[in-house]
């Protein structure tokens, strides 16, 4: 028996030897791949199919967006109103999103209402028609919300760092105007969703309480539709750096904060560096007790909240650096993000912090591993990476291993302030 007056000893987490449980992998009869995780106690199921149908394969702006969104909004047999209907009356939620190089549609819904809700979203993948008066709804909602986050310096300031870095023509930099929603046209519409859908490339993944025929019930929705029989196209897109690397922008006259960014080129997950500058970036500005949040928002004060984070990129990538500050303290604040940068290159970490980092990444990790929907969210980002399960483990090896005259060396080769763009919108 438990004696309850004796408090648990306190173990940390960088001790742990964390596992990822593995998945179960079928095809259907068409040659989709499954990645299938069953636990958990609830009758729950997520499902999600990914497509590669995300902006990269655009011939023209915002189509595979727009495609995305109208998924839900009708096809030959039900309205819009009728397909959300359905997954209503079943307590289901189906969402939709496009990425760069890929886009889903995701279903979370109990165990018990699959039969049911399966053939619908076969119905939205084979036979949606994107109505013209859906798409008029569509431009005009759009249109709106983009007149009104222009007006916001963080969102503008999030578009013209990746213009910097990427460049306006490359998927990750280029961003949407007013003329593009006035040009989108259902024709292109609907044949993006024909070749990239309808047509695709597909993978499924699902997780939770699965049934014990979830492999017959996928089939028997999915498996004769026309999907993953046509080869992808190769879409190639040059990264072209902007010339000039510091930027002010004025986009609101009497604005009294900036939205501040610092940003450069990195590589992405295959990169030898990657996991380590994820140990660095975290010292540096990656959790809540980072450097950059106790200097620039506990010392200084000069913001609520300041974070340096990798972009969550397939091809190439950037490390950036975002935070809002006051207007008038921008600068003083960029000026706070350097020294913090000198210092990693020019001294050591110490152990303490060091192990802080570790035991909180750790952590993270393990918190990310708690349930079958983040263990498939886990696998989903490997596969579509192209990583494997030995990624997971040498990544864990690194957090626990990294020492701190490997984050100088790190620090020196990529904190350095000549590398980065710099931009100030206020």
């Amino acid at each position: 028996m438990i004696n309850r007056k004796t408090e648990p000893a306190i173990k940390d987490a960088v001790d742990f030897n964390l596992h990822l449980k593995n998945f179960e992998y079928f095809e259907l009869d068409n040659g989709v791949p499954v990645y299938a995780i069953n636990a958990g106690a609830q009758e729950v199921v997520l499902a999600e199919w990914v497509f590669y149908a995300g902006n990269w394969y655009e011939e023209k702006n915002i189509v595979a967006a727009t495609a995305n969104h109208l998924l839900k909004n009708g096809t030959v047999g039900k309205n819009a109103f009728a397909i959300n209907e359905h997954f209503e009356f079943y307590g289901a939620y189906l969402n939709r999103n496009c990425y760069n190089e890929t886009a889903n549609i995701t279903l979370h819904a109990l165990t018990r209402h699959l039969p049911e809700l399966l053939p619908v979203v076969a119905e939205i993948i084979s036979d949606s028609v994107f109505p013209e008066e859906e798409l008029a709804i569509y431009q005009q909602n759009q249109k709106q919300r983009l007149k009104v986050n222009l007006k916001k310096c963080d969102f503008v300031a999030n578009r013209l760092i990746d213009e910097y870095v990427y460049g306006l023509s490359h998927p990750y930099g280029k961003y949407t105007t007013m003329a593009d929603y006035d040009a989108l046209q259902r024709d292109e519409v609907a044949r993006f969703y024909n070749r990239f859908y309808s047509k695709g490339k597909c993978i499924l993944f699902v997780a939770g309480k699965l049934p014990a025929d979830i492999q017959a019930q996928l089939n028997n929705a999915f498996g004769k539709l026309p999907l993953n029989k046509e080869t992808l196209p190769i879409v190639q897109h040059a990264q072209v750096l902007a010339i000039q690397k510091k930027y002010n922008v004025v986009n609101d006259e009497a604005g009294v904060q900036g939205a501040v960014r610092l940003a450069r080129p990195f590589p992405n997950r295959h990169h030898a560096d990657f996991p380590k500058v994820q140990v660095l970036n975290n010292i540096f500005g990656g959790y809540f007790g980072s450097r950059l949040m106790s200097n620039i928002r506990e010392d200084k004060g000069y913001t609520y909240g300041i974070h340096s984070h990798i972009q969550n990129h397939i091809q190439n990538t950037a490390l950036l650096v975002s935070t809002e500050a006051g207007r008038d303290v921008c600068a003083a604040t960029i000026n706070e993000v350097y020294n913090e940068m000198k210092v990693l290159r020019e001294e050591l970490v110490d152990e303490e912090e060091l192990h802080l980092v570790r035991n909180y990444m750790m952590g993270t990790i393990l918190g990310d591993l708690d349930g079958p929907f983040q263990i498939i969210a886990r696998w989903k980002n490997y596969i579509l990476n192209n990583l494997t399960e030995d990624y997971f483990y040498n990544s864990i090896n690194t957090i626990k291993t990294i020492s701190a005259e490997e984050l100088r060396e790190l620090a020196n080769k990529y904190l350095v302030p000549d590398d980065y763009f710099e931009l100030v919108v206020v």
